[in-house]
């Protein structure tokens, strides 16, 4: 590691040692891009995810779910899910079909991963796991970054359940918007190949043989008055069975 960190410096200081000795000015050095400052957000906010399959349209639910909602907006102004994969399709053999979700996200990509957002549950926002919802993916609450999901069915068994022993049931999955149009992109995702070996434990073979790429998410104009396009909270969501 001393090595490497000398050869680095060595490096940076090479072009520093050759102005000395020429009397040859440094390079100027380039200022980062600022941060562009984001509009505001309204109690509805829509995206459209441009995907390679075509396009699914979000409306995302500010008013019940802001810190999530904040949280996923970031991402979006700073165009980091662009070039994001889907690369998750969960099915779920029981009920009617289609019966699951698929998962989008940057996988944990350093270079483009924020700091967690805190959890918002489904308790407190009262929202729900309906079909079209859209859910962050994380590990413990508290750890949602960048990767979500979008369901093509009802799996109330990812609300929270306050009443749970489980303290992972307890939380649940924090819902914070639902999709307005593109259910057929988001079925065409789910019912793409899936490879049997790629990935471990309990997403072995649920990965896509070939991730579908988001080519732009960016901000969409609502119509003038236009209503929440996701169900109405239900402000106390009882327990639910698992998925």
């Amino acid at each position: 590691m001393v090595a490497a960190m000398n050869r680095r410096f060595a490096l940076l200081a090479a072009p520093c040692l050759l102005a000395a000795l020429t009397g040859a000015s440094p390079p100027a050095t380039r200022t980062p891009a600022p941060v562009p400052v984001a509009a505001p957000l309204g109690d509805v906010v829509r995206v459209a995810l441009v995907t390679e399959l075509g396009t699914i349209t979000l409306d995302l639910d500010h008013a019940h779910a802001p810190l999530t909602v904040e949280n996923f907006m970031r991402y979006v102004d700073r165009r980091r899910f662009d070039g994001m994969t889907f690369y998750r399709s969960m099915r779920l053999a029981w009920g009617e079909q289609p019966n699951g979700l698929i998962q989008a996200g940057l996988s944990g990509d350093p270079r483009k991963v924020l700091a967690p957002v805190a959890h918002e549950a489904t308790s407190t926002t009262g929202l729900r796991h309906t079909a079209g919802a859209v859910s962050m993916a994380r590990f413990g609450p508290g750890t949602a970054t960048a990767d979500f999901s979008i369901l093509l069915s009802e799996l109330t068994g990812l609300d929270a359940d306050p009443a749970s022993d489980d303290p992972d049931r307890r939380a649940g999955y924090a819902a914070f918007g639902h999709v307005v149009s593109g259910m057929e992109v988001v079925r065409a995702i789910w019912e793409a190949p899936l490879s049997p070996t790629r990935g471990e434990g309990a997403v072995k073979g649920q990965l896509l043989e070939r991730p579908v790429k988001v080519l732009t998410v960016r901000r969409v104009a609502l119509p003038a008055a236009a209503p929440a396009q996701f169900p109405a909270p239900a402000l106390a969501p009882g327990p639910s069975p698992a998925p």
